[in-house]
């Protein structure tokens, strides 16, 4: 193997036409954060690649390193998530949280490895799902998890005001800033977004389950319960994303 060449895990979350042959896949690595990659070929029928470039697949992949771009040598599928392809549920979600590790990714991130394998144990994850409330908790998780690793994560313990602990009584979320407001505070503030402490406690304990586990919380939650957590969290993740969300479009349709 030359100089000019690597090997790398990486998960396909976009695509561009470069030609009548050829695409750009978007790409996000275990060692290199967002990639970009030519596949060569990919749309006649008899390509190497094929099915391998498709959305949502993660490959082991040979890149050839070139000045703009680099180009696809080889491609082994390691998971194709095969399940969600027959799931509308399954392949709306999956596009979020893919498209959540677009928008934030950059070019040798130092947090790859963190990302790409909570990417891909949340794909897994969707895929293996058996009803909607286990795709929600799933796509919650990531949430709370990739705002961890993305450095603005949560506060929910504690009011973001007067720093007083919020136990069982109830809160005010506040999205631009990421956390819990107490009620004696929000005399001031007027927020309109009142938060259930067993909400709170939802998140709290999801933040710290294992993707492959299933908490306590998430066995006695409703998709009711689910959703308002998904959509608090994705207001968030929304304001800090420089770019626009075309998924979002879809799953609030």
């Amino acid at each position: 193997m030359g100089k000019s060449s690597f090997v790398t895990n990486a998960i396909n979350l976009k695509s561009y036409n470069l030609s009548e042959s050829d695409k750009i896949i978007v790409m996000y690595s275990r060692d290199r954060g967002l990639i970009r990659g030519v596949a060569k070929g990919v749309k006649k029928p008899k390509s190497k690649l094929g099915a391998r470039m498709d959305l949502l697949v993660a490959n082991k992949l040979m890149l050839f390193e070139g000045k703009n771009l680099n180009t696809i040598s080889q491609a082994e599928a390691l998971n194709t998530f095969n399940n969600t392809r027959r799931d509308l549920d399954k392949i709306f979600y999956s596009m979020y949280v893919s498209e959540v590790v677009n928008n934030f990714g950059v070019e040798e991130d130092p947090c790859s490895a963190d990302v790409y394998d909570l990417l891909y144990e949340t794909l897994d994850v969707i895929s293996k799902s058996k009803d909607k409330i286990s795709i929600l908790n799933a796509v919650i998780k990531f949430q709370l998890k990739f705002m961890r690793i993305s450095g603005f994560s949560l506060e929910l313990d504690k009011c973001l005001c007067c720093g007083k602990p919020i136990e069982d009584e109830n809160m005010y979320f506040e999205e631009k800033v990421g956390g819990v407001i107490c009620t004696d505070c929000n005399e001031h503030y007027r927020l309109k977004h009142l938060m259930h402490y067993k909400l709170r406690n939802f998140l709290s304990v999801l933040v710290n389950t294992e993707l492959d586990e299933i908490s306590e919380y998430e066995e006695k939650t409703t998709e009711k319960v689910c959703n308002v957590c998904f959509e608090i969290l994705k207001s968030y993740i929304n304001t800090h994303s420089v770019k626009k969300f075309k998924s979002i479009q879809v799953i609030s349709a």
